[in-house]
């Protein structure tokens, strides 16, 4: 019943698009496929009229008169022509429309997809988000644009020539409405096994492009540890119940037009049988026996055709509902009030400036009309702070730790042990169980999200570039940034040398997440994008992990000009680099075991000590 219900909602909602959107195209479409099957209803019954009216006549005169003849079929031309034009316009308008409604569709799930949390896509594959942009919405651009057209022509010729064969005769009709409930049994048991398959297949494609999707983004961990042959098996065990889903839906598709218009032949023999008995008897015209032989495979063709088309309905219904499952994502929630905004210093106080400035301040409306303005200075407060991704499974247990204003602020631990889990907070990518977060002393629950991301700088292990420029790649932090801005920011992170020694400088072309250039060269870009943004606040997860010591040296230098001035946070594996911070915490499993500088947690010889001199490893 909630399947029912669930699909009655997507037919609606698709619906919906058409009706509010193409009201008049969707309506010149259903005219114009009522005029396509009536004419070729209208050209079986003049086949009935031109026997029994014109060509029996003839026979009997002696100096036969084509008059008639010649005006008729002109007549029945011009009608056949007007049905020619009702089919082009009808086809020719639901192209028009299936593609707006998919231009649309496709974009309310991308705005949408970008209001979600990042849980959403932390719990599903980008290959299983990408098969609904694309295999989804292929299968439901077919069904608009073929399938529910085809559906609805072969519904208006059904009737209209189920109409005119009980007007032609009785006992005939009778013959093929047995024949009709004989091919809908059967279209039923091959048909429902056939959607059933086709909706899994669709299921199937999803998973392996899922499993694709991981592969080629893992393809060097796949090489290092020698994984062909597992990635293989697990890839041919998906690929197989792809196969097989396909082969069954595909087999009972094929085989059920065959079956139908076999059950339709067998019709159409016992019509010419009875008809001709009915006929030698004078019940019935040679003109009605020759036109009710027209009906029966005009009438038992639509049958095949809906059944056929059922399956791309049926794939596109459910492909439509994946499609609305992820348009009805919950977004992100955001209850923040206290925005971000430019600010000046006039006669000691803070106050809102429409220019920029350099200088931000926290707006922050009370209840009681005041508005008050904090400046931003970076200060960052753990009071308390449990956590857990799933509510029974905390991972953070009491994290109180504060940050204030220029300090660099250090984690360390084993992988698991929170650190990147600690920063996802900061940014409020995931929402806290108990305790409170606070930044310069506001309650970061009270800040628009927005406004609170925007006043943060990140530079990740993992470095996203995308196609374009090298100059569009650090601009990205700061759409209306100058030229000369992006170059001071490239020199103050030491990318502008290995920049300017490219082939085309700032304009040389980026494709495949940087592909070309060094893990040194992308991590520089990384911090070249964030100077540019110039954050009060920054956080460095693991940002030189993943190059090489020579190298390492040149992107630290780049950080260290980065972060002067600001509230950092640094994940590191490589202890070397956090020796200078402020404050150390050393967790382990969601706890802060150790806490002080370099010297006092050395002085301590716990687990600090343990992991800078090699006694002990992280994992």
């Amino acid at each position: 019943m909630k399947k029912q219900n669930k699909t009655g909602r997507t037919i609606f909602r698709l619906l919906k698009y058409v009706v509010t959107t193409y009201k008049l195209q969707f309506a010149i479409v259903c005219i114009s496929i009522i005029i396509s099957s009536l004419v070729g209803v209208a050209g079986i019954e003049f086949l009935k009229y031109l026997i029994d009216d014109i060509i029996t006549p003839m026979i009997s005169q002696e100096v036969p008169d084509y008059s008639m003849l010649i005006t008729s079929v002109i007549v029945m031309g011009i009608i056949y022509v007007i049905g020619i034009i009702g089919t082009y316009v009808y086809n020719r308008l639901m192209i028009n429309i299936s593609q707006g409604i998919l231009n649309k569709i496709r974009s309310q799930m991308f705005e949408h997809m970008q209001s979600l949390p990042i849980g959403f896509f932390d719990s599903r594959t980008h290959g299983e988000i990408m098969s609904t942009y694309t295999n989804d919405v292929d299968a439901l651009r077919q069904a608009l644009s073929q399938s529910i057209p085809q559906v609805f022509s072969s519904a208006i010729t059904m009737i209209s020539i189920l109409i005119s064969m009980f007007a032609t005769n009785l006992y005939l009709t009778l013959v093929v409405l047995a024949m009709v409930a004989i091919m809908v049994i059967v279209s039923r048991f091959l048909g429902g096994n056939s959607s059933k398959f086709f909706v899994k297949q669709q299921e199937n494609i999803s998973k392996v492009n899922g499993y694709i999707e991981e592969m080629m983004e893992g393809q060097k961990v796949v090489k290092v540890f020698c994984y062909e042959e597992e990635s293989k098996k697990k890839f041919d065990k998906i690929n197989e119940e792809l196969c097989d889903s396909t082969a069954k839906a595909n087999i009972y598709a094929n085989i059920l037009m065959p079956c139908i218009m076999n059950i339709g032949n067998l019709g159409y023999v016992l019509v010419a049988v009875i008809g001709g008995i009915l006929s030698v008897n004078g019940i019935l015209t040679i003109g009605s026996i020759a036109a009710f032989l027209q009906f029966i495979k005009a009438f038992t063709n639509p049958i095949g055709q809906v059944s056929q088309q059922m399956n791309s309905i049926i794939m596109a219904l459910a492909g439509a509902e994946r499609i609305f499952d992820l348009m009805d994502e919950k977004p992100e929630e955001d209850d923040g009030y206290v925005t971000l905004v430019n600010a000046k210093i006039e006669e000691g106080k803070v106050v809102e400036s429409k220019e920029r400035t350099g200088i931000w301040a926290w707006k922050h409306p009370h209840q009681d009309g005041r508005i008050t303005y904090t400046r931003l200075r970076g200060q960052v407060q753990f009071e308390n702070v449990n956590f857990g991704y799933e509510p029974k499974k905390t991972v953070l247990h009491d994290i109180t730790l504060e940050a204030k204003e220029g300090q660099k602020v250090s984690f360390v631990g084993a992988t698991g042990a929170g650190k990147t889990t600690i920063t996802n907070l900061i940014n409020r990518f995931y929402d806290i169980q108990s305790g409170k977060i606070r930044y310069d002393r506001i309650n970061i629950q009270k800040i628009k999200k927005d406004d609170l991301r925007r006043s943060l700088g990140m530079v990740l292990q993992d470095t996203n570039l995308f196609t374009g420029t090298i100059k569009d790649n650090i601009r990205y932090s700061k759409l209306d940034a100058t030229d000369e801005e992006v170059y001071a920011a490239a020199k103050l992170s030491n990318a502008d040398k290995f920049i300017r020694n490219l082939p085309e400088g700032y304009d040389t072309q980026i494709t495949g997440n940087g592909e070309g250039l060094s893990q040194g060269q992308r991590q520089l870009l990384s911090i070249a994008r964030a100077a540019l943004y110039n954050p009060p606040v920054l956080i460095l997860d693991e940002a030189t992990s993943s190059i090489d010591t020579r190298t390492e040296k040149i992107v630290q230098e780049g950080m260290d000009k980065l972060m002067k001035g600001r509230t950092v946070f640094v994940i590191a594996h490589r202890l070397s680099t956090i020796r200078n911070s402020d404050l150390i915490m050393v967790l382990d499993h969601g706890r802060i075991i150790e806490r002080g500088n370099h010297e006092e947690l050395m002085a301590k010889q716990g687990t600090y000590y343990g992991l800078y001199t090699g006694a002990i490893e992280i994992d």
